[in-house]
């Protein structure tokens, strides 16, 4: 009799956990990538904490909270490490819904990867969408590296107009005198023509040419 119950338990189990079945969902782990020489090997007691991690999970669901490990379905398991499993419920004889599993699965993804010490990578739930990483505050706030960046472009500009008007009246103040200094250079300039050295035009206080002056202009000059 006991027999006969157990095969009527494992047949309703194997009609309820199919590959690509209603509401079941295929998990593909990939231990030696990502524990190298320190990966475990895939017996029963992993496959039973993997049922234990999922009951968990459903129980954070809400109506969920009777889920017991024993209500967790694995079949197809195979050597590289992948299987299907579904989540039963005994009082109805079929599967939960594929959204609520899904949902569980989800919100404790991170639980159930750091129970086997892997990623969303190497614990692949096939036709579950990976987990967003929490947004990580910035230590220093936004606000404060826009204005930090603001308040450097203006103490460049500022320094730069400073500098450019410094610039502006050294060329102003440098201007006349070299100006002077090229007219002064220009009335000490003795030309020579014809082998004899002649004396410049005074521009500014005139120069008299002997050659037209009167004979009283130069006897009495006034």
């Amino acid at each position: 009799m006991l027999c006969l119950l157990f095969f009527l338990v494992t047949a309703i189990h194997a009609e309820l956990c199919q590959p690509d079945g209603e509401n079941a969902f295929k998990v593909r782990l990939s231990i030696r990538t990502a524990l190298g020489d320190n990966a475990y090997a895939w017996d029963t007691n992993e496959e039973y904490l993997f049922k234990a991690m999922v009951a968990f999970s459903m129980r954070k669901v809400p109506n969920r909270e009777t889920t017991e490990i024993s209500h967790v379905l694995v079949c197809n398991v195979t050597q590289r490490v992948s299987f299907w499993f579904v989540v039963t419920d005994p009082l109805k004889n079929h599967t939960l819904p594929a959204v609520e599993v899904q949902t569980a699965i989800r919100m404790n993804r991170n639980r159930i990867n750091g129970a086997f010490f892997l990623n969303d990578q190497t614990l692949e739930f096939l036709k579950i969408p990976s987990t967003l990483a929490p947004p990580t505050d910035p230590s220093v706030p936004i606000w404060i590296v826009i204005f930090g960046v603001i308040f450097c472009i203006v103490i460049v500009a500022v320094m730069l107009l400073i500098l450019s008007g410094i610039r502006q009246r050294r060329r102003m103040s440098k201007g006349p005198t070299e100006v002077d200094d090229s007219e002064d250079k220009c009335e000490n300039t003795i030309t020579i023509e014809n082998g004899i050295p002649c004396d410049p035009l005074d521009t500014k206080g005139g120069h008299i040419n002997d050659a037209f002056m009167t004979e009283d202009e130069r006897l009495t000059p006034l």
